[in-house]
C-alpha cells in the first residue's frame, strides 16, 4: 500500500492562514486555536520636550483563558528613538497609507523645522518558530528598524511650527508662529501656496514667549479642514475670533468674532486671552468645536453657536477629538472627547444638551450645555498628570475586539495609558440622554449659575471602559499619534491612495501667495 502525499505549504502561506483565522479543514473553514490567534499591534509615536520622537508598539492579545470580563494582555516594545529637533516637539501628523504600505510622519518644533519620516504600516510577519510557540513574540525592534527611517526636512517657516495635518496623501498643511499656513505638495515637497493670517493689533502690555518688546504674541494656534476639503477654520494668538478660508482659492471666506458674553459663559473672563486654542470638525462635517483654556463652544455648519462645554471642577483643556462614527450612527457622530489638566478624558454629547433658561437671559448664557456621557482616567484610576494629547482608535478591521475602541493617551509625566471602551457604553449613555435631556435638572437641583451646574455634572460622571496598561517613556510627552498596524491587502491600499489623489483639485495648485 502506497502512502498518500501530504499537502505541502510554505511557511509564509501557513503563517498567513493561521494568523488570518481561516484554515480549510475537512468540513470547511475552522477557527485557529487560542494560542495561535494573531494579536493586535498598535504603533504609538510620541514627541517630547526633550526634542525626541519615540516609537512604541503595544501588542494586545485577547486571552480567552482569563475568563469573561477579564482585560486583554498588553505588552509594550520600543521600536525607534529619533533625536529629531533642536527644540521641543510641538505637533505630529500622519499621512494616509500609500501604495508601498508606508506612512509619512511629519513633526514640527520650535526650531522652525518640519522633519519627515517613513513609518511602516504593515505588521511584521512572525516566523514559523514564533507561530508554533505559545509564548514567544517577534522582536519588533529589529524587524521595524529598517522600515522606520528619516526622509528629510522642510525649511519654509520663519518661526516655530504649531500644527500639522495631512488631509490626503498628496498635501501637507502646516501652521506656524509666523502667521502663515503653508500648503505643501508631498510628491516633490514644494510649497504650492501660503495663506497669510493678519497680525493682531497689540492691546495693552505685550505678553507671551513669542512677543517682542514692541509687539504682541502672534501665530496660528490651530486649524481644521472640513471633510469636503474645501473649507478650513483657523484660530490664532491674540485674536478673539476665528477665520474661515476657501481652500480652492486660498482666500479668506469670513471672520467670526467670539461674543463677549459667550466667552464669559465658558469661563473666559477679563484676565484670560479669549483666543481659540484648538479646533476640530466632526466626521460628518455638520459641526465643529473651538476649545479655549477652560471651556469649549460647539458651532453648527452655519457658524452659529449651538452648545457649550464646561469642565467640572474647572481645569484646563489640552486636546479635543470627535469620536469616529459610522455613516448611520447618530449618537457617536456627536460624541466629543476632551483631555484635561487633571488627567481625565471626558465624553460629551453635542447633540443632546441641557437648556439653561433658569440662568441669566443673556446672549452667551442662553447657549445650552452639552450633556456629560462619562470619563476615563482621573484619580479613580491613578492618573493625575495632565493629558497633553490622545488618539481614538476604532477596531473596524479587527476580529478580536468587535464593538470596541481604544484610547491612547500621553501625559506630561512621560506615561502612556491605554483604555478599551465598548461602543455600546457610549450608545447607552447617549440614548439615556436622548430620552430625557433634562434628567440632571429634575433631581431637585436647579442651577443658579455655571459653577452649580458644573458641580452637579462632576458628581454624576460615570467611569467608562477599563485601563489595559501603562508605559513609562522617560520623556515629558507633548504630542502623540497612534494607529493599528495591520496586514492590509494591496488592492485596498491602492484604492485608498487613488481616492486621496482625486481630492487634489480641492486645494490651491498655483504658486501665487494669498495675502489677506
Amino acid at each position: 500500500m502506497t502512502k498518500r502525499k501530504r499537502h505541502q505549504m510554505s511557511g509564509e502561506n501557513l503563517s498567513r492562514e493561521i494568523l488570518s483565522g481561516i484554515s480549510d479543514g475537512p468540513h470547511g473553514p475552522t477557527s485557529p486555536p487560542t494560542y495561535l490567534r494573531a494579536p493586535t499591534t498598535v504603533q504609538i509615536i510620541t514627541g517630547s520636550y526633550e526634542k525626541t520622537l519615540h516609537g512604541i508598539t503595544a501588542t494586545i492579545i485577547d486571552d480567552d483563558e482569563a475568563g469573561p470580563g477579564k482585560s486583554p494582555v498588553i505588552e509594550f516594545t520600543d521600536t525607534f528613538l529619533f533625536n529629531a529637533h533642536g527644540g521641543a516637539v510641538r505637533c505630529l501628523a500622519l499621512s494616509p497609507p500609500s501604495k508601498q504600505q508606508k506612512m509619512v510622519l511629519a513633526s514640527g518644533s520650535s526650531d522652525q523645522i518640519i522633519n519627515l519620516y517613513h513609518i511602516s504600516v504593515q505588521e511584521s510577519q512572525p516566523n514559523d518558530r514564533a507561530i508554533l510557540s505559545a509564548t514567544s513574540l517577534t522582536d519588533q525592534r529589529n524587524l521595524d528598524k529598517s522600515k522606520n527611517r528619516e526622509l528629510g526636512s522642510l525649511h519654509y517657516h520663519n518661526a516655530g511650527v504649531n500644527v500639522l495635518q495631512f488631509p490626503s496623501c498628496s498635501k501637507l498643511l502646516s501652521g506656524a508662529d509666523d502667521n502663515s499656513v503653508a500648503i505643501c505638495r508631498t510628491r516633490d515637497w514644494t510649497v504650492l501656496s501660503t495663506i497669510k493670517v493678519p497680525t493682531p493689533k497689540v492691546q495693552g502690555r505685550a505678553s507671551g514667549e513669542t512677543a517682542p518688546l514692541s509687539g504682541g504674541p502672534t501665530g496660528v494656534n490651530a486649524f481644521a479642514i472640513h471633510p469636503s476639503m474645501k473649507l478650513m477654520v483657523s484660530v490664532s494668538k491674540g485674536e478673539k475670533c476665528m477665520r474661515l478660508w476657501n481652500l480652492a482659492t486660498g482666500k479668506k471666506a469670513g471672520v467670526l468674532n467670539f461674543d463677549k458674553e459667550l466667552l464669559q459663559a465658558i469661563g473666559e473672563g477679563k484676565r484670560e486671552h479669549g483666543e481659540g486654542l484648538k479646533v476640530e470638525w466632526n466626521d460628518l462635517g455638520e459641526e465643529f468645536v473651538v476649545s479655549f483654556e477652560r471651556g469649549a463652544i460647539v458651532f453648527g455648519l452655519d457658524s452659529k453657536p449651538k452648545a457649550r462645554v464646561i469642565l467640572a471642577p474647572i481645569t484646563k483643556i489640552h486636546q479635543i477629538r470627535y469620536l469616529s462614527t459610522a455613516k448611520d450612527d447618530k449618537y457617536r457622530s456627536t460624541t466629543l472627547a476632551i483631555s484635561t489638566e487633571d488627567g481625565r478624558i471626558i465624553f460629551f454629547s453635542t447633540g443632546k444638551t441641557i437648556r439653561g433658561e433658569t440662568i441669566e437671559p443673556k446672549v452667551g448664557r442662553a447657549v445650552p450645555f452639552c450633556c456629560v456621557l462619562g470619563q476615563v482616567g482621573g484619580t479613580r484610576e491613578g492618573v493625575q498628570s495632565r493629558i497633553k494629547d490622545f488618539e481614538i482608535i476604532t477596531f473596524s478591521r479587527t476580529k478580536q475586539f468587535p464593538g470596541s475602541f481604544l484610547l491612547v493617551a500621553g501625559c506630561s509625566s512621560g506615561f502612556i495609558y491605554i483604555w478599551m471602551l465598548a461602543k455600546n457604553q457610549i450608545d447607552e449613555r447617549g440614548r439615556e440622554t436622548a430620552g430625557d435631556p433634562t434628567i440632571q435638572l429634575e433631581r431637585g437641583m436647579a442651577p443658579s449659575d455655571m459653577h452649580d451646574l458644573n458641580n452637579l455634572q462632576c458628581n454624576e460622571i460615570p467611569q467608562l471602559g477599563r485601563l489595559l496598561g501603562s508605559y513609562d517613556t522617560g520623556k515629558r510627552i507633548t504630542c502623540l499619534k497612534a494607529f493599528v498596524k495591520s496586514e492590509l491587502p494591496q488592492d485596498l491600499l491602492e484604492k485608498a491612495h487613488t481616492g486621496n489623489e482625486n481630492l487634489e483639485g480641492s486645494f490651491v495648485d498655483n504658486d501665487n501667495r494669498a495675502d489677506t
